[in-house]
């Protein structure tokens, strides 16, 4: 699946003055014992990337597929405000247009209070800033203590 441009401060530039390379990356979600709950793969993120850019692209990303269908389940890492825990993501009381900055706001505060955490090629980023360097290959797996709402 096609991922939109990265978000507002991705856009470094390597040493040469050229924006980094972009790849494909897998997401696997997986829950606090270890069951994968869902797969999402991202399209166009840079191999030079901070922890909080990469939730923001995943959200952004997730927000967009559903804007684009509108259904009445909303799979993605945070509960839309208004929503319900369902069966493979969140129950949308009625079908509407999800804003992705919220979302990636709420997705963000999530982290801080600990409602889930990231593993990258089997390491813990504990920290939202920090620089990741992912290949096509990273193993790359949020895990989620709990059913989150909104962070």
């Amino acid at each position: 699946m096609t991922n939109n441009p990265v978000p507002p401060g991705n856009a470094g530039t390597g040493p040469s003055g050229a924006r980094p390379a972009s790849l494909a990356v897998t997401i696997t979600d997986q829950t606090g014992d270890g069951r994968v709950a869902a797969r999402l793969t991202l399209d166009s993120v840079a191999g030079r990337i901070t922890l909080r850019d990469l939730v923001r692209t995943r959200v952004r990303e997730e927000v967009a597929r559903y804007n684009a269908r509108q259904g009445s389940v909303f799979a993605g890492l945070v509960m839309p405000d208004g929503a319900t825990p369902a069966r493979g993501g969140y129950r949308m009381p009625r079908p509407r247009r999800i804003d992705w900055e919220e979302q990636a706001r709420q997705a963000v505060k999530a982290f801080e209070r600990n409602g889930f955490f990231v593993l990258v090629d089997d390491r813990q980023v504990t920290e939202l800033d920090e620089e990741l360097m992912l290949t096509a290959d990273s193993d790359i797996r949020f895990i989620r203590l709990v059913q989150l709402a909104g962070g």
